[in-house]
Order: C-alpha cells, then structure tokens, then sequence
C-alpha cells in the first residue's frame, strides 16, 4: 500500500539531485552528516544510500519515466538494470512479466513507499493494478538480493520500491498528451497547491489512457487518479492523507500460441510469423450483418489505496512513524466454461480460417442446447473468475539515534486480508443459460443467466458490492490471512564504514473457506468442514551487512542473511480442497554478495558478485500436459515439492560521462540458475483427479542440474547486457538510443518432460538471443515565465523490427518424436519433418516481442 510522509519527500529531494541517470547506481559521494535523517536505512522507505548501503541498487528519477516509459509496459523501464528480465508477455495491457536474478514477481518484494503489495494469498503482482503509478512516481528504486527492507518480507530476489509524489510539493501543474501505435491515447492534469502558510498542502493527478496494444484485439480503457493531503500540526506533528486507485479492463492474450499457428495464419503467408496473432478471441456477425470483434479473455480491476501517515518527531534523536491503510480490490479475468457435447470452445469446427473463435458456429450449437434434458456444463459460456479482497494494515517505526555513531530501530508490520475467489457469467455465448452443480449445498442442479459486464468500472474506493451466492457458479471460496510481525535493526556509522545488523519474526495465519463444500463431508478419510479452521505458520529472516569507503574514489561492501519463508495459500491447502498440506514445511533462502563501487567526475561503476540458494520451494504448474502410462496425453495442473534451487552471478554496471554533452551507460550480468537435485510432483487433471505419469510413476521429477526456466508462460534469461547513449547538443535537447542483448534464455520447465532421468542430460529448452534498439528525444522549450515550460518528446522501441520470441510455455526439442495420432509426420522428429523455426521445434507455444512501436508526448508545466 501507499505510504505518504514528509521524511519520503526528503530522501527523493535528495536522490533527485544525486547524479543517477537511467537505472544507473550514481549518485553523490558520502557526506560527512551525522543527522538523523542520514541514517543508513530511512524510515519504512528503506531507499538504499550510495557508499553508505551495502546492497546493489539502481535508481530511476520522475523524469526518466516520463521521458522514456512511453507506451511501455511499467516493468519494462527497468530493462536496462543488471539482472533484470521484463517482459511484455502476452501482450494485454498491463500484463507483463518481471524477473530478477532469475526470481519473478511472487517472490520479487514490490513496494510502495516502502510498503508491500504482493498478493497476500499467492505472493502474484498484476501491474495493470498499478498503472497509475507511472503517473505519480517520484523515483524508483530496484534493490537487487536481499534488499534494505526492514520488514519481514521474503525479497528471494529483489525488491522494487516506487517512492510517489508527495501532498507538499512546490506550487504548479502540468498538462500532458500521449499518442502511440494502435490508437494508444493518454491524457493527464496535475496540480500541487504548495503549503499554505497554516500547514496544509495538496496534490492532484488524473489520467486516462486508452486503444490497444501491438496485439489482435487488446483493446483496453484504463484511469488514474490520486490525491494527497498533507497537514503539519506544528514541527513535531504531520498528518498525510492519500488515496490512489488506477480502475481498468483490457482484453487479453493469455494463451501462448504455437509457434506453427503464428506462421500458419500470418495474413501475408511468407514463412515468417504473425507476431500480433491471438487465439483468445474471435467475431460474430450482428443483426447488421457486420462482422464484430468478441474477446473471450479480458481482465477487469479496481484496487483502490487509502492510507493515513503520522509522522511525530519526538525530539531530536527519536521519530515515531505509523500508517494506517486500506484497499479492497474488486474484478477478475474472463474465459470460457462448459463443454457443447464433448467440443470444448477451441474445437477445430469451433474455429475460422483466420485462427479465431467461430462466434456464429459457437452460438448456433449453444441454442440447439435445450438445458431442461441436458447435464450441468452442457453450454458454452464466458464466465470471470473474482479475485476481489478487502486488506486492512497498520506499520509503524520508532527511530532513535543512540549518538553520532549507533542507530536503532523497532516496529511492527501487521495486516489482515480477506479474499473473495467465485464465477461469475459475463457472456452466455447465445446460450439460454449455464447448468451448474459445483454448490455441492445445493441437491438440484440450477439454470444460471444473470451476467455481469466487465467493462463496468468500479469507482468506489470502499471496495463496491460483491456477487450474491445465487449468481456464482463453478467455484466459491474465500481465503482469510492474518499477518503479526516484528522487526529491529541496529546500525552503525563512524568516518569511513557503515554497517547494520537487521532481524525479523512473523506469524502467518491461512484460512480456506469453501462456500460449496457440506459440513462434515468425508474427504480422502478426513472430516471436513466450509471453514478450515486458521493454520499459524512461524518465520523469521536475519540479515547484515557493511560498507567500507576506502577513499573518495573506491568502496567495498558485502552483505548475507538467511530467510525462513512461509509458504503460499495454495500450498497450505494444496488441490484446492480443504485439508492441510502433510508435508508443510517453511522455505529456506540464504543469500551472500560482496560489491565494488568507483566514484569519479565523469566514471561510475558497480560490480557485484552473489549466491542465493533456495530449499524446500513448493510450486504449482497450471496449463500442464501430461503423458499417462498408456501413452495417451491430458492437461492439468502439478503440485512440486522439494525444490532447491541456486542462483548465482557476477553484475557490472557504469556511467561514463567524457563531455558535458554526452553521456555512456552500459550494464551486464551473468547468471548461472539451475535445479539442486530432484523433486517429487503430484499431477492431476483439470477436474482435480490425481494422475499416474509416464516414467517415474509420477512421483519423481529429475531436475538435478538443470537450468531454472520459468513457472507458467514465461522465459528467465541468464546474461543480459546494454549500452545506452545521451547526447545533448544544444540546451533542453536530449537524443538517445539503448541497445539491449538478451541470451542463454530458457523456457518454462515442462513437468511432464522431466518424469525420466533423461531429461536431465538435455535439460530446459534454450530459446535464440536476440538484440534490440531503442531511440528516442525531448526537448523542452521554455516561457519567459521560468515556471512554464512545454516538453515534446518521442519513443521508438525495437527500430529495427526484430522478430524474436520473447518467452516460452513449453520446452519440445527438435530432436523430439511427433506423437500426434492423425500428424502425418507422426514418428519423425521436428528436425527430419522440417518443422523447425530459427531452430526452435514449431510445436512450442511461445510469446513473440512487440514489433517496433512508438509514443510521442507534448505537456506543458506551469
């Protein structure tokens, strides 16, 4: 959630007049100051300081973001950080992926104003959430490892704090305009009223954007708003009030197509693919005989913040901050439910010659359906699966300074989150209605036609209604996590060396509730009840460091800690069903890295070296093909538990600034991530049946040495590099261009490929490197009055058109046999049937990156 204070507003003053440029770690040499406010780490902020923190950070200012973020996805401004991996995924607005070190998002602690915001349940970050952050960020910090973050956070790979704007900023507004490829429109007005002389102070912002992706069918409509009201009692007391919220649905892409599919409906047939292909949606003909657009995948969400902040400045050595916030979240994700007969909504008579939904063929079968005679999930519908919460929390931090040398710190972090998981129907795909039995409360099974737009924003910021237990199908349960922490941390300061020593306890308590289960039911010989009753999970981290200035050119720093992380919901109550985990057990991570740092008038340069090791990781697969012992396939999900993985790498990145009007960025990282020993998996089907596997029998994943891939439809690569020029030729001109390598990327790991031990000698399939560009330039021409300025600027990513796969969701080889019945190549490997695309087996299903796109802005200060 959002913290807003008066000591957040000091330390972005301070960043921003430091030296960083574009996600460099350049800032000022270390000052002398012995204050309060130049502590090692500040406050619940933790904004890691240059020569003082012993961590690897990179830092990105407001104007950055506005000068190069552009139509991008918000992750993707941090592609040119060390280890760093963002995505656009599947191309929906909003829906890009983000790794670092070779961890994503769930385990990526993402803040704001030093508060978190990882999904309390499953750990998940949806930047669509947050798309309002763009607008209102004053600076973003990426913390790499263990992070500065006193809180009881599990930050396995990194930590990406967005400090906002603050209610007292100085006095002025600014106007903007964006247009962009495929009818991308964004307009926004802020204005700060400065602080009154009786200690009142506010800012505004609005925005709202809106067209498509590069992607078939993304269209999206997505607003911000945010509004911060600051009061300063007297010196000692300040009150800051702030809500934000960024209320939006866009239609999607989450289903990654074959590599076979983009080439075989590319509209120009000349062998190469049709990167902006998307099988997730299609047409139907209306009553003008006009062929309409119909998307079957679509998210839709608004997850309003409010928060109060008291800052009380005891005295001189000892400050008091506490935060009070709220957020109830309320939307979902559409797709489709039921069968017609035995024909799923992907059923080739389903499908138009254009690779797209059939709507008029999908319509007529759903009204021949008579759903008096026919069983439960006899139509096909478009249902939204809810994921709304209500998350309460209260943080506070008492600071004092001991003396010129020792600080000390204590606080508690403590939160309660409800959330609300059911189906709802949003299309009934010319149906009468959905047959649904899953209530298992309900003896008889029940026609259901009411439906619900998505498209229908939710504005109120105390959370909106919630579907009545009439209208939900499929599914119903509730999560319920109570959070208790603790944390302290001592540091020290003297002349040449920083150093701190941080710990941390927590206690957190799951609870599933399942509206359709009957109390007292028997299941696998246990009695079970709606309410499972609160399952308390113990944790801790410890964690340390120091930094040692050898003169005002060269420092040295190391830091290690070790975490003891509790695992997920869905793995407290694996299957989706009401009994706990037998083999609960908390995760191990213990992490180590020494840095060096040169600081000079126009040199700067970090290199890192790390091992993180991560044991007893537990994770769920979805989207999953499985081969039985008969040799015949499904799909469904895998459970896998005892997982240990490594990663480890060397990091370097640096500024060189030989002119005033030129400037030279560059960064790279190696990484060697890969699986320490095997696992055992738990498969089943989509209907929650346990499945005996091929191979092993089911019960033994061979992963020893293998590369760590992604968890679902994404890649993590292991070397990564960029180099970035700015030239300023005249005064407010800046033209610059990036380029950006990207190699040894390696797709998902496919469960059901590694149940044989010769799996592992060929490993997780390696995707082709590839290199992008990227130009752009501003130029602010400015008024008499100093105070009003217009900025024009421009963005053109990927300029030469590169044709790349940015992420896989599945690991075939070439060398693999074709296994389907009516292939005609069945028995031939893709290599010998030809089937190969820039050597990579078209039988995988893959997301290609954009192809080149841009944005312009024009805004005008005053």
């Amino acid at each position: 959630m959002k913290l807003i204070n008066k000591s957040i507003l000091t330390v972005a003053i301070t960043l921003s007049t430091a030296s960083v440029y574009y996600a460099q770690q350049v800032q000022d040499t270390v000052t002398k100051s012995k204050d309060i406010d130049e502590v090692i780490l500040r406050g619940v902020t933790d904004i890691a300081k240059d020569r003082k923190t012993p961590v690897a950070a990179s830092t990105i200012k407001a104007a950055q973001l506005v000068e190069r973020l552009g139509n991008q996805e918000l992750p993707e401004i941090l592609n040119t950080t060390p280890s760093v991996y963002a995505t656009k995924s599947g191309g929906g607005f909003g829906d890009g992926g983000l790794t670092i070190r070779g961890f994503e998002t769930r385990n990526i602690a993402v803040m704001v104003n030093g508060m978190p915001v990882n999904d309390m349940e499953g750990g998940a970050v949806y930047f669509s959430n947050w798309t309002g952050l763009a607008d209102v960020t004053s600076t973003l910090q990426v913390q790499r490892g263990l992070g500065s973050s006193k809180l009881a956070i599990a930050s396995v790979g990194g930590t990406v704090n967005f400090l906002t704007r603050s209610a007292d900023m100085k006095k002025g507004g600014a106007i903007r305009l964006g247009v962009g490829n495929d009818g991308y429109l964004k307009t926004s007005f802020a204005y700060n009223t400065g602080k009154s002389d009786n200690g009142v102070s506010a800012s505004f912002l609005m925005s709202r954007q809106a067209g498509g992706t590069y992607i078939e069918n993304t269209d999206y409509e997505s607003y911000a708003y945010f509004l911060a009201v600051g009061y300063e009692i007297n010196k000692k007391h300040n009150l800051q009030f702030t809500i934000t919220s960024a209320p939006q649905w866009h239609d999607q892409r989450t289903f990654a197509p074959t590599i076979q599919n983009y080439i075989k409906y590319n509209p120009d047939h000349d062998g190469d693919p049709y990167r902006k292909y998307n099988s997730d949606f299609g047409y139907y003909t209306d009553a003008s005989g006009n062929r309409v657009p119909l998307a079957n995948r679509s998210n839709y969400y608004s997850k309003p913040v409010m928060m109060l902040n008291w800052d009380w400045t005891m005295n001189e050595k000892s400050k008091l901050s506490t935060v009070l916030y709220m957020s109830n979240g309320r939307g979902g994700g559409t797709g489709e439910l039921g069968k017609i007969g035995t024909k799923s909504i992907t059923d080739a008579s389903f499908l138009d010659t254009e690779g797209h939904f059939n709507y008029d063929a999908i319509f007529a079968a759903n009204a021949a359906v008579n759903l008096n005679t026919a069983g439960a999930g006899s139509t096909i519908v478009r249902r939204s699966n809810i994921n709304s919460h209500n998350w309460y929390g209260i943080l506070a931090n008492f600071q004092h300074k001991i003396n010129d040398n020792w600080n000390v710190s204590v606080g508690t972090d403590d939160r309660y989150y409800y959330g609300y998981h059911y189906q709802v129907l949003t299309d009934l795909y010319g149906a009468a209605g959905y047959k649904d039995n899953a209530n298992k409360n309900i003896a008889t099974p029940r026609i259901v036609n009411t439906l619900y737009d998505y498209k229908n924003l939710s504005w109120n910021p105390f959370g909106g209604k919630l579907a009545p237990a009439q209208d939900q199908v499929g599914y119903s349960n509730d999560g319920e996590v109570l959070w208790y922490s603790g944390f302290a941390q001592v540091e020290y300061t003297k002349d040449k060396l920083s150093a701190f020593l941080q710990g941390s306890v927590s206690n957190q308590g799951y609870q599933r509730i399942d509206n359709y289960v009957v109390d007292g039911s028997t299941l696998k010989g246990q009695t079970v009840n709606t309410k499972t009753g609160f399952k308390n999970l113990f944790g801790y981290n410890v964690k340390g460091g120091a930094n040692y200035n050898i003169n005002e050119n060269h420092n040295v720093f190391a830091n290690l800690g070790y975490y003891s992380k509790q695992p997920f919901l869905n793995t407290v109550y694996p299957s989706n069903q009401q009994l706990v985990n037998p083999t609960l057990t908390n995760e191990k991570i213990s992490s180590a890295e020494v840095g060096y740092g040169f600081r000079s008038a126009k040199f700067n340069a970090n290199v890192n070296v790390y091992r993180t090791q991560w044991k007893d990781r537990w994770l769920r697969k979805t989207s999953q093909t499985f081969t039985l012992p008969d040799n015949t396939t499904t799909t469904g999900y895998a459970e896998i538990n005892g997982i240990t993985e490594v990663h480890q790498g060397v990091e370097f990145d640096g500024v060189y600034k030989p002119f005033n009007f030129l400037e030279i960025q560059g960064m790279f990282s190696w990484g060697d991530y890969y699986y320490k020993g095997n696992a055992s998996v738990a498969a089943f089907d989509d209907n929650n049946n346990p499945l005996t596997l091929a191979g092993s029998g089911g019960s033994e994943l061979y992963l020893d040495k293998v590369k760590v891939g992604g968890s679902s439809n994404n890649s993590i690569p292991q070397m990564t590099a960029s180099l970035g020029l700015t030239v300023k030729p005249v005064k407010d001109l800046n033209i610059f261009g990036t380029w950006r390598y990207v190699g040894k990327l390696y797709s998902t790991v496919d469960v059901g490929s590694f149940t044989n031990i010769a799996a592992q000698d060929r490993g997780v399939l390696q995707l082709p490197d590839f290199n992008l560009f990227d130009v752009g330039f501003s130029y602010k021409i400015r008024l008499k009055n100093e105070a009003q300025y217009f900025t024009i600027g421009a963005n053109v990513y990927n300029l030469f058109d590169k044709i790349y796969i940015s992420d896989s969701a599945t690991s075939i080889f070439g060398t693999d046999k074709i296994t389907a019945t009516n292939d005609p190549d069945k028995g031939k490997t893709y290599e010998e049937a030809g089937r190969m695309y820039n050597g990579v087996a078209t039988a995988n299903r893959a997301y290609f990156g954009f192809g080149t796109t841009w944005a312009a802005t024009l805004s005008f200060n005053f």
